[in-house]
C-alpha cells in the first residue's frame, strides 16, 4: 500500500531566526519565524504547489512598465476598492449586499496572498485562491465563479485606477470559469417552484400579516426585497389592475423601471392595509408582533380543555422569550427579506410540530411558482412581462417548460 504524501512542515532555521519549509529537497525560507508574513507565504506555497501541481518557487516575469505604478500589496488594494465600494453600492443611503459579497470574496485572497506585491498577481494565482475556496471553505462551484469574478472586477477597477498594469488584468481574465462536471467543486439544485399545497399548508400558522405577504407574493411573483418596501403611495389604483412601481430595485442603476400589475386578488390581499398614511410601510412588524401577543394571551381563554402544566410552562417560557427579543431590539417599521425568510420559516416548524410534514422552501420560490404558472398559460413572453425581466433568457431560469405539451405530443406521435 503506498503511503500518503506527507505535507512539508512549517520549520525554524535556528542560525538566521526565519521559517523554512523544504520542498524538492530545496529550502524555502519564508522570512521571520512565527511572522504573519511568513505563515502566508507558507500557506501560498503549499496551495499552489498541491491544489496547480506547479513549482511553487516560480515567479511571475517582471515588467518593465510597472515601475511607475504605486508599490502597492493585495491588502492595501483590497482596502482602498473596499472604500470605493462602500460609496459605490449604495441604496437609499445604505451599502447594498454587493459589499458584502465583496468581502466574502476578498477573504481568501487575504489569506493567500495578503502581503504579495500586486504586480505579482497572475493567472496561477487566482487559480490557487479558487482552489482554496473548494477545498476548505467548500463552496459551491457557481459560489466560486462568482467571488473569482469579484476578484477580477477588483483589479479591473485597479487598473482604471492607474493602481496595477493593465497586464495583470489581462492576465486574470484569462482564468475561465469553472464548467460543469469538469470541476472538483460541488454542485447545487437549481431553484424549483413550491407546490401551492405546502404554501397553503403554512398559512395558519402565520401572523396574519406575513400570511397575506405570502399570498400577494404569491399572486404576483414580485421579489421579497420589492414586496417587503411596499407603499401606498407606490401603487397606482387608477385602472382595474393596480400598478406598483417601487422607487428602489435591483435593475434600478441601469435606469430600468420595474412595474408590477395586480390584479383581483392581489387587490383584495392589499385593501386592509391602505388605510394608513401614503409614506407608511403596508406590512409592519410592529403590528404583527402586537397581533401576535395578543394571540398569545387569547389562546388560553379560548380552549376549552384544561392547561397541562408542562403546557403552561411551555407557554411561560415562549413569552419569556418574546420579551427577551423585545428588549434585545424592538420590531422595526417594515420587514426585509431576511427577517421574511425567517418568519416563513418558522411557520414551516411550527406546522411540521403539529405533524403536516411540509418540506422546507423559501420565498423566492413562489417567483418561480409565478413564473412557471403564467408561462404555462401566457408563453414565455407572457411569463417575461409577469416577472419583470429585460430579457427571455433570464425567465427561462425561473419559469420552467409545461411538460404537459411534450406528453401530449409523445402520446400522439412517439
Amino acid at each position: 500500500m503506498p503511503r500518503p504524501k506527507r505535507v512539508p512542515s512549517y520549520c525554524l532555521h535556528k542560525p538566521s531566526g526565519q521559517a523554512r519549509v523544504i520542498l524538492d529537497g530545496k529550502h524555502v525560507y519564508l522570512g521571520p519565524h512565527g511572522s504573519t508574513q511568513s505563515r502566508e507565504k507558507y500557506a501560498r506555497l503549499l496551495a499552489e504547489r498541491y491544489t496547480l501541481g506547479g513549482d511553487a518557487a516560480s515567479d511571475q516575469d517582471a515588467q518593465g512598465s510597472k515601475n511607475h505604478y504605486p508599490d502597492l500589496s493585495i491588502n492595501e488594494l483590497l482596502l482602498r476598492y473596499l472604500q470605493f465600494a462602500e460609496t459605490y453600492y449604495i441604496s437609499q443611503g445604505q451599502p447594498t449586499g454587493e459589499v458584502g459579497n465583496l468581502k466574502d470574496a476578498m477573504r481568501p485572497l487575504r489569506a493567500l496572498y495578503g502581503t504579495t506585491p500586486t504586480a505579482d498577481f497572475g493567472p496561477r494565482a487566482l487559480k490557487a485562491v479558487r482552489e482554496h475556496m473548494i477545498a476548505v471553505d467548500n463552496l459551491s462551484r457557481g459560489v466560486v465563479n462568482g467571488r473569482a469574478d469579484r476578484v477580477k472586477r477588483i483589479f479591473r477597477w485597479a487598473v482604471s485606477e492607474e493602481l496595477v498594469p493593465p497586464s495583470v488584468y489581462e492576465g486574470l481574465r484569462a482564468v475561465a470559469g469553472l464548467r460543469y462536471g469538469r470541476c472538483t467543486a460541488r454542485e447545487t439544485e437549481p431553484v424549483r417552484p413550491v407546490e401551492d399545497q405546502w404554501v397553503q399548508a403554512i398559512l395558519p400558522f402565520l401572523s396574519p400579516h406575513v400570511a397575506d405577504m405570502v399570498r400577494l407574493q404569491r399572486v404576483t411573483g414580485i421579489r421579497s426585497g420589492n414586496l417587503v418596501t411596499m407603499r401606498a403611495c407606490d401603487i397606482d389604483q387608477s385602472g382595474k389592475s393596480w400598478v406598483y412601481e417601487p422607487p428602489h430595485h435591483k435593475t434600478r442603476h441601469h435606469g430600468r423601471r420595474l412595474r408590477v400589475p395586480i390584479g383581483p386578488q392581489g387587490q383584495a390581499i392589499l385593501l386592509p392595509y391602505l388605510n394608513r398614511p401614503k409614506e407608511a410601510y403596508l406590512f409592519s412588524p410592529r403590528e404583527a408582533d402586537e397581533w401576535s401577543r395578543a394571540h398569545h394571551q387569547r389562546m388560553p381563554k379560548i380552549r376549552k380543555t384544561p392547561i397541562y402544566p408542562c403546557e403552561l410552562k411551555r407557554l411561560e417560557r415562549e413569552q419569556q422569550a418574546r420579551q427577551r427579543r423585545q428588549r434585545r431590539r424592538p420590531p422595526g417599521e417594515r420587514y426585509n427579506p431576511d427577517s421574511y425568510r425567517r418568519a416563513i420559516e418558522r411557520g414551516i416548524e411550527k406546522a411540521n410540530a403539529a405533524g403536516i410534514g411540509v418540506p422546507h422552501w423559501f420565498p423566492h420560490q413562489l417567483r418561480h411558482t409565478r413564473g412557471t404558472e403564467v408561462r404555462r398559460k401566457y408563453g414565455l413572453e407572457g411569463a417575461q412581462l409577469a416577472l419583470g425581466h429585460a430579457k427571455a433568457n433570464i425567465t427561462e431560469v425561473y419559469a420552467e417548460r409545461d411538460l404537459e405539451l411534450a406528453r401530449r405530443i409523445a402520446r400522439k406521435t412517439g
